[in-house]
């Protein structure tokens, strides 16, 4: 089994959910925890503490309440790059990077938790620790969902330069990846669709979250986060190269940073990522009947 830490700002949109459970119903996985991360002030001033409620009702639907741990983050951005905001969560990563072989820790929003854990024990960065981060504009000049800041990195520039410049291992999953991991409501509802009370859940709050906060007709979700499960799953499974460790600015661009390498995710095997997920879910909803 891969050990693994999901941080995820899990109320923040509807495609979080789809990767919790989709680690947690992965039998490979060995979860080690489940950290809620805070997502700005755009719409709530407790992003994390609705992160936290959010995993929680997760947790009650899959019958995982207190099988799982959960580490409260950050509530904020760390101030700047040489202060961390310590917290249950960069502590977990801590205590779990000591641990026997490789840790993956994956960053479904902002990289303030990794970034303090790093500030806090600067020692992690030579342990064998994997950072997957959903996150970052294109490189090359590649049009992308976001040609401005993107979301992710947005909520914590600072936290993001630390990491990047930290040389810990990293893979980063920009938005032109991620941001193609789409499937249709019709597909939901074909593919899980009255599986089980969790299935329709997911299904729900997607429909939802586009209904509310989408500007226009819309049919479809961007599940951008599940490249990350994907990668835990299967590292081997994607297209990658090795760049530079780059700098951000503060309109999110790229700067000349120190040089350490990292892994920039160029594609993922989206087939692969969601009929996994999907047979997951339905076989979940058919053992809760048992």
């Amino acid at each position: 089994m891969r050990r693994v830490i999901v941080n995820t700002d899990a109320k923040n949109e509807a495609d979080d959910q789809f990767a919790i459970v989709h680690a947690l119903l992965s039998p490979t996985l060995d979860v080690r925890g489940l950290i809620p991360a805070h997502f700005g002030r755009h719409r709530s001033d407790r992003s994390m503490e609705e992160s936290r409620e959010e995993i929680d009702l997760l947790l009650r639907l899959m019958d995982l309440t207190g099988r799982v741990p959960v580490a409260d983050g950050a509530a904020e951005p760390i101030p700047d790059e040489s202060t961390p905001r310590d917290s249950p969560g960069a502590r977990l990563i801590i205590e779990e990077s000591k641990g026997p072989g490789t840790l993956y820790v994956a960053f479904l929003g902002p990289l303030t938790d990794m970034a303090s854990a790093i500030l806090l024990d600067p020692a992690i960065v030579e342990r064998d620790v994997v950072v997957i981060w959903i996150g970052g504009v294109a490189y090359g000049g590649i049009d992308a969902a976001y040609p401005g800041l993107e979301f992710n990195l947005g909520n914590d520039i600072a936290a993001a330069n630390v990491v990047f410049g930290s040389g810990i291992t990293v893979w980063q999953v920009p938005s032109n990846v991620y941001s193609l991991v789409s499937v249709g409501y019709a597909e939901l509802e074909e593919k899980i669709g009255g599986t089980s009370d969790l299935a329709d859940y997911l299904i729900k709050q997607l429909v939802e979250w586009n209904a509310t906060y989408h500007p226009e007709p819309i049919e479809s979700r961007s599940l951008g986060d599940s490249p990350a499960i994907a990668l835990m799953l299967y590292p081997r499974g994607a297209q990658s190269r090795t760049v530079p460790a780059p700098r951000f600015g503060r309109e999110g661009h790229y700067l000349p940073g120190t040089g350490n390498p990292i892994r920039v995710v160029e594609a993922v095997d989206v087939r692969f990522l969601l009929e996994d997920m999907f047979a997951k879910i339905r076989r979940f909803g058919r053992q809760k009947e048992i």
